[in-house]
């Protein structure tokens, strides 16, 4: 793709029918592509965690957790920027893309330097050469950062997605061979070096973009200031989403935080495989329904509400199975990670819901009150963990989900009030979903209380029956809760339009029918 045409000025998408389409187009190849990944990194975790030990990934985790701060200084900030300024030229992205790659070395030479005083935190001489590898992923991440945001204002998510694929293959093929070589923690560090690397080469194939030399352009000033509101407020929401590992691998060591990030992994795992790939799409759609709050306002409490019924019954059917699963995915030696993943469990389907009061701030322009929101969320979360510290990890997976059950009512009201958005209409597209899933979710626990554990006694054979049982029995219970407190098969119908919409090819001529599965998504 090239992204500007002769004059410099960005080519043009679609109108806003073609919007539609495309949105509904763009969320299923998105959410598909990250299920690919997700497949990828399963492969990668069930292979890795029989070739490496816990405290490998625990040695490695106390410096990804301070890199993927500068890492993300450009990746969470320019292209939100991109994606929301209303007209983006070849002079603009030119001067973003040297702004951001040469505050990237600044940052990528800084955390290197920096080695020596994370080993001394961690009282473990093996972080300081760690941290020296993984900093070149801030540099190779900022040469692509420019180039994506590009492909997806142009609404190629295709492209985009397929690119993560390859760069994700990439890395779990490394780390896989370097481990099987017997290299160690050092696999898994090559393997993390090798992602940004992948995914640089394959952005600059796809956007056909040569930045020019920086100019005086008088839009790059708000566009920076947009970017770093941004960041600041992923930096708030990192630190807030960080501070359990990091008060963790203090107070405990490598073994006990390896453990407890497998758990957590699993936990966010429904976020990054459909909230944070959808925000793009909805924050590229929402934005350009500025002008129209009804609609806009529409669209948003559809896909709140498509997210409530995925995520609330995923979530209790993860906190159901988790043991077992991740006995299945991990192996022997894992089991205190399921244990912890159980008390985790609870908080997957509000956790989704959670993260769409971002997709508001974004799209209507706000990332200041973003910004200022994450400030909240920091306090109290981090005073949660504080206080849950004394019991260990699982202490600390509680305090997690208090916390998002806490904060999602206001932080949704505080977003939605500069768009009109109220919260009874929020409460209203969610609370069924919740209700269904909890009555379900202790009704299954009842009949399965006596079933009994034949992981011990039957290995995989074992586990992968329990979980095919208690997802069958739940499963079915929640269709049956969702009908009969929505007096229909509604929500299951709309759930289906809109996959079919997603997976078959685009029609150019749709009837009402069809519209309404584009409005419960976006």
């Amino acid at each position: 793709m090239k992204p500007f045409d002769e004059n410099g000025a960005f080519r043009p998408v679609v109108d806003s029918d073609g919007l539609r389409r495309l949105a509904v187009r763009g969320a299923g190849v998105t959410v598909l592509s990250n299920g690919l990944g997700f497949a990828l990194q399963m492969i990668g975790t069930v292979v890795l965690a029989r070739l490496l030990t816990p405290a490998d990934y625990g040695l490695v985790t106390m410096v990804t957790i301070f890199s993927l701060i500068p890492m993300n200084f450009g990746l969470n900030g320019f292209t939100e920027a991109v994606l929301q300024r209303e007209e983006v030229d070849h002079t603009l992205a030119s001067n973003l893309f040297w702004i951001n790659v040469g505050l990237s070395l600044l940052l990528t030479i800084g955390f290197a330097a920096a080695g020596p005083l994370l080993g001394w935190f961690y009282g473990d001489p093996r972080v300081a050469a760690v941290a020296v590898a993984v900093a070149l992923t801030i540099f190779f991440t900022s040469l692509s950062v420019l180039h994506l945001a590009l492909l997806k204002r142009a609404m190629r998510f295709t492209g985009a997605s397929a690119n993560d694929i390859v760069a994700r293959a990439v890395s779990v093929t490394v780390s896989i061979l370097l481990a099987w070589a017997g290299w160690g923690y050092w696999a898994l560090v090559w393997g993390v070096v090798a992602l940004p690397l992948a995914t640089t080469a394959g952005a600059w194939v796809l956007c056909r973009w040569a930045p020019g030399l920086p100019q005086r352009h008088v839009g790059t000033g708000p566009m920076v200031r947009f970017a770093m509101n941004t960041y600041g407020r992923f930096l708030v929401n990192y630190f807030t989403r960080n501070t359990d590992i990091l008060l963790i691998g203090w107070r405990f060591g490598p073994e006990p935080l390896g453990l407890y990030k497998k758990a957590y992994d699993l936990f966010v795992l429904p976020v990054n495989q459909l909230s944070f790939p959808l925000t793009t799409v909805a924050v590229s759609t929402l934005s350009r329904l500025t002008r129209d709050s009804t609609q806009q306002g529409r669209y948003f409490l559809g896909a709140l509400s498509t997210l409530a019924f995925v995520g609330m019954g995923l979530g209790v059917d993860l906190t159901l199975v988790g043991k077992d699963l991740l006995l299945l995915l991990l192996g022997p030696g894992w089991e205190e990670s399921g244990r912890i993943f159980t008390f985790f469990g609870p908080g997957i389907g509000i956790m989704l819901l959670y993260g769409t009061h971002g997709w508001v701030h974004l799209s209507i322009g706000r990332a200041d009150r973003w910004f200022r929101w994450g400030l909240v969320e920091f306090g109290v979360t981090s005073l949660l963990f504080l206080l849950g510290l004394q019991w260990g990890p699982v202490g600390v997976a509680v305090a997690w989900v208090v916390s998002l059950w806490v904060l999602t009512i206001p932080a949704l009201w505080y977003a939605g009030k500069p768009a009109g958005l109220g919260i009874a209409p929020v409460v209203s597209a969610v609370w069924k979903y919740v209700l269904a899933s909890a009555l379900a979710g202790c009704a299954s626990a009842v009949i399965i209380w006596g079933i009994p554990s034949l992981a011990g006694t039957l290995g995989s054979i074992g586990a992968i029956g329990r979980i095919v049982v208690i997802s069958f029995l739940f499963g079915a219970l929640y269709l049956g809760a969702v009908i009969l407190f929505h007096r229909g098969c509604a929500p299951i119908r709309q759930v289906a339009e809109l996959l079919r919409d997603m997976v078959l090819p685009v029609r150019q001529n749709r009837g009402p029918r069809d519209n309404q599965s584009i409005v419960s998504l976006t």
